[in-house]
């Protein structure tokens, strides 16, 4: 049997932990769109494929660590719809008003065979990138937020706009 102070100790910890775990993302904004059809053509090129990668990475750290923001490594490319269509809804109003309030956004090449730029994943610990958009969301600690879902966008054209907001939501407060 645990003495009462172990038990007391254990529910006060697991309390603790409880009210972390639910920290509230901020509100997603409430997109104009219903469809990806919708969207203002062409779509965004958001991808520069002769930038240096480490250099606008390097940038944006500083940018996120000086604004107290969320950093938003978008890897992908031109060539990718689903990427294409992700800086298209970013860039609708209301979803770009919430992105630059919460995240510092860098769009990082990482080539048709997804086989450039492979370092800066590596960073975060993902060896591998297995489809595009993948999207890293760093803290302010330079921790990644969730390595489980870096491609849960590489779909995007199956998704609804609001969706897509809702999904750049939950990382916020």
């Amino acid at each position: 049997m645990k003495p009462a102070w172990a038990t007391a100790l254990a529910l006060g910890l697991a309390a603790m932990m409880a009210s972390a775990a639910e920290v509230r993302a901020a509100p997603a904004p409430q997109v104009s769109i219903a469809s990806l059809k919708e969207l203002p053509t062409p779509l965004p090129l958001p991808y520069d494929p002769t930038a240096d990668a480490k250099a606008q990475l390097a940038a944006a750290q500083a940018q996120a660590r000086a604004r107290h923001k969320l950093l938003l490594i978008d890897l992908g490319g031109d060539w990718c719809a689903d990427c294409r269509l992700l800086a298209g809804v970013m860039s609708l109003p209301e979803v770009k008003s919430f992105v630059e309030a919460h995240y510092v956004v860098v769009a990082i090449d990482a080539g048709r065979r997804m086989d450039r730029n492979l370092d800066i994943p590596a960073r975060y610990g993902i060896r591998r990138i297995v489809g595009v958009p993948s999207i890293l969301i760093v803290d302010g600690a330079g921790r990644l937020l969730d390595a489980d879902h870096i491609a849960a966008l590489a779909d995007a054209r199956s998704m609804t706009p609001q969706a897509l907001a809702d999904w750049l939501a939950r990382w916020t407060r």
